[in-house]
């Protein structure tokens, strides 16, 4: 049984090691995943609590809005990816901990500014009120950059890897996964996309931006870490964009079937606001055929590594069977 994580003493510094399940699937599977997703996401939760700033000085409330989003719920999927990822190719947890926090504060940043008002306006996210209406629009704003510069920080630091080439590799994948050619160009198709005019390729194009592009970047972080040869990167490379894919269209799938108390965040709001979406270009049968056939693709990228890459598959099954 999976216990719950408690806080060690010198957390993150003296990294207690990753649970090592290997035979940890039963008739239950799914749950079981869901289980072990659980203490990853613990685990990252409290790295980040231990790197976070925290301050009583006259920029408290912008570290309290940081933190408020950072530390909230949340599947933590990306982390999970580059964890279980670098673990199957044996890169230092330690550091595979560091990145994986870089990644969800560069997440957390997204979805602070997809929330405002100039985006998409929403009032809810995981449950809770979203940053702007805890706070104010302005200390959002200022939470969402000082996140993405934080994650910057974390990467930049020796702890993360002795070898200043893989850390510059770092910083320049996550620069170029959050930027103008990845999530942030990616929300500039999704704002102006005209339902009328969007067509299939224009809405791939824009989810392999906005969402796929931080998941690619998990799996690639992994195969930095652990100094992969070109083809295993090209696998995870494989896995991670189909995945991504899948994982848009199931987010698009909640939005026009799911219900607000499960998804934690307000449904419907596509199709209201006239967005072009793999359910409205697609249709909802053919949206959840061409997701299957994503999450295949994306084992099938996994055949290298046989049964190590055993839990990395089962997060493509829980993309098509997640509910929030």
């Amino acid at each position: 049984m999976v216990r719950p994580v408690r806080k060690m003493p010198g957390w993150p510094d003296a990294t207690p090691p990753f649970p090592r399940v290997r035979a940890f699937f039963n008739a239950n599977v799914m749950d079981d995943f869901r289980a072990l997703l659980a203490v990853t996401a613990d685990r990252v939760t409290v790295a980040m609590d231990a790197l976070l700033p925290r301050s009583t000085g006259p920029e408290e409330r912008l570290l309290s809005a940081m933190r408020y989003s950072a530390l909230g719920p949340g599947k933590r999927l990306r982390p999970f990816i580059a964890i279980e990822a670098g673990r199957m190719l044996g890169a230092s947890e330690r550091g595979l901990l560091r990145v994986a926090t870089a990644i969800e504060c560069v997440h957390a940043y997204s979805l602070i500014h997809d929330d405002l008002p100039c985006m998409d306006d929403d009032d809810v996210r995981r449950g809770r009120p979203t940053v702007h209406k805890e706070y104010d629009e302005a200390t959002a704003v200022l939470a969402g950059d000082a996140l993405q510069a934080f994650a910057f920080e974390l990467l930049a630091c020796p702890d993360t890897d002795a070898s200043p080439s893989r850390r510059l590799e770092l910083i320049s994948g996550l620069a170029a996964a959050s930027g103008a050619r990845g999530m942030v160009g990616g929300q500039m198709i999704d704002m102006s996309a005209d339902r009328a005019a969007a067509d299939i390729n224009i809405i791939t194009r824009m989810q392999r931006m906005k969402t796929g592009a931080l998941i690619a970047f998990s799996a690639e972080s992994a195969a930095i870490l652990a100094g992969a040869s070109a083809d295993v990167r090209r696998a995870l490379e494989g896995y991670a964009h189909d995945i991504g894919l899948a994982f848009q269209i199931r987010d698009d799938l909640l939005d026009a079937e799911g219900n607000e108390d499960e998804t934690g965040k307000a449904v419907g709001k596509d199709d209201n606001q006239g967005k072009a979406t793999f359910v409205t270009i697609l249709g909802l049968d053919d949206a959840r055929d061409r997701a299957r056939r994503l999450a295949a693709q994306a084992k099938d990228h996994l055949e290298p590594f046989g049964e190590r890459a055993n839990l990395l598959r089962r997060a493509a099954d829980y993309v098509l069977e997640r509910r929030s």
